[in-house]
Formats: structure tokens, sequence, C-alpha cells
């Protein structure tokens, strides 16, 4: 047998012991992709690919693209310019590609987003029986295990407006998980929180992390960044100006924007 050869994704190491590297599955491909708002341009140009298993982290100052960038990967806004691929199949305005995007990619978003009238486990419910057509009891216990994995199953039965932001936010990452997603977009998902309960959400985004989920993170959360990510992105008016792993860029930012960007979130 030749030498074992082997190739990493995020956290983890595979041996391919036949042809040499393997090269890893793209997750999530960005071509040139433009978006407008009426005569403002919010992004320009954006090349980027995530790799199955891979964390990303995006970061920069406010109203530089960040946000768009991830609400039109899940097709929340539509670029005018340029190609998304997911999976290998590009978006488009079809029906059938905006319902694989929904079932495919999991969303937490700054604010929660539950619906308040609802319980918690009806919360957690309500997709997959919709979209994936799961029966009541199956999807209550896909709901049960994923509000164990988020730590708070005994809040099941309470209604959001019970529960504190951070758990709120905890909801909201199981309510993801409860359509068994193949990639997490995070829009700045502890924005929102007491300084106290940003652990509580961060922690269990890191275990998502080390378990090989695929996920894009917009935040300035740098301590998490550094910690999980295999890949940093800086943007800046609607451009990605910088983009490293994250050894390099916290260590040796390429231009002063950047430089001049984590010299004032790492103060704080």
């Amino acid at each position: 047998m030749g030498p074992v050869f082997k190739y990493t994704v995020g956290e983890i190491t595979y041996p391919d012991q036949k042809c040499g590297p393997v090269m890893p599955e793209t997750a999530i491909e960005l071509v040139d992709v433009n978006k407008w708002f009426d005569d403002f341009h919010v992004l320009k140009d954006i090349n980027l690919t995530v790799n199955t298993g891979e964390k990303v982290v995006i970061c920069g100052p406010s109203g530089s693209g960040k946000s768009t960038v991830v609400r039109c990967i899940n097709r929340l806004e539509e670029h005018q310019k340029g190609v998304i691929r997911l999976n290998g199949v590009e978006l488009t305005n079809d029906p059938r590609s905006i319902s694989s995007i929904q079932g495919d990619v999991g969303m937490v978003f700054q604010q929660f987003n539950l619906f308040p009238h609802l319980t918690v486990l009806d919360n957690l419910t309500l997709g997959p029986m919709k979209a994936r057509g799961l029966s009541r009891t199956d999807a209550e216990d896909r709901a049960r295990h994923y509000l164990e994995r988020v730590r708070i199953p005994d809040q099941a039965d309470k209604k959001p407006s019970q529960l504190s932001g951070g758990q709120q936010q905890r909801v909201a990452i199981a309510r993801s998980l409860c359509m068994e997603p193949k990639v997490l977009l995070f829009d700045e998902p502890t924005s929102a929180l007491d300084p106290e309960m940003i652990s509580e959400v961060l922690d269990v985004m890191v275990e998502l992390a080390t378990e090989g989920m695929t996920m894009i993170v917009v935040t300035h959360e740098m301590g998490f960044a550094r910690k999980v990510a295999d890949k940093m992105i800086f943007m800046d008016e609607g451009e990605i100006v910088e983009q490293a792993a994250p050894e390099e860029f916290f260590g040796n930012p390429r231009t002063e924007r950047c430089r001049k960007f984590l010299s004032q979130i790492l103060q704080h």
C-alpha cells in the first residue's frame, strides 16, 4: 500500500488510501455576486466558497453587507448579478430551488423570530410537520431531542415570553436543527442578548461547530471566531476585503481597514 494521504474539513481529518488527497465537497459557492437596494450597491463582486463541515465567520463594520450575504444564501434577499450555488445547485427564482433552500439551509436571526402565541414545542414542530411531512409524534420526538441538545428540555411547554433572551435564542437554534439542515446560517445571533446570556448561546454554537456542522456566522464575537472558525471574512463597503485562516487574520491582517477594525473591536 502506498502512502496514506489526509485532508481536513473543519475539525475532522479524513484518510484517503487510494489516490491521495480528495478535494472536500463544496457546500456553498458565491461567484461574482452583486446586489443593489435601489441605487445602493450593497454587495460588490462577492466570491466565497464554503466546504462541507467548514465554519466561516464574517465580520466587519455596520452596513458592510455581512447580513445581506447570508440573506442572499437562504433566498430571503435576491441577488441581481452573479451565481450562488448550494451543493452544486444554482439558486434561482424556480419554486423548486427555493423549496430546496428552505429545507437545506437553517437560519438563526438576531431577533429570535419565534411565534409568541405558540409554545416552545409548537414552535419547533411546525416546520417539520408542514415542510417535512412528519407526524405530530415524530415531530415532537425530534423537537424534544433538540431541546435537550441546546440544554433547555424543561422549557418545552412555555411560551417564548416566559423565557430569557438566551433561552429564546437557543429555542431558535433548536428550531433550525429540527429541520435537519445541511448548513446553518447565523446573523449576529448574540447581538440582541444581555452580556450574561451571550455565553450560553455561544457554548451551543461551539458544540455544533465541533460536531461538523457547516456554518456561516456573522458576528463580532472574536473569541468565538478564534475558537471555531476555519476561515475569517472581513467585509467593508460591500466588498470582501480580507479572507484568511484565523491565525493569519488576527496575527497579521494585510489591510489597514482590517487592522483598524480589529484594533477597535478587540479593545471591547
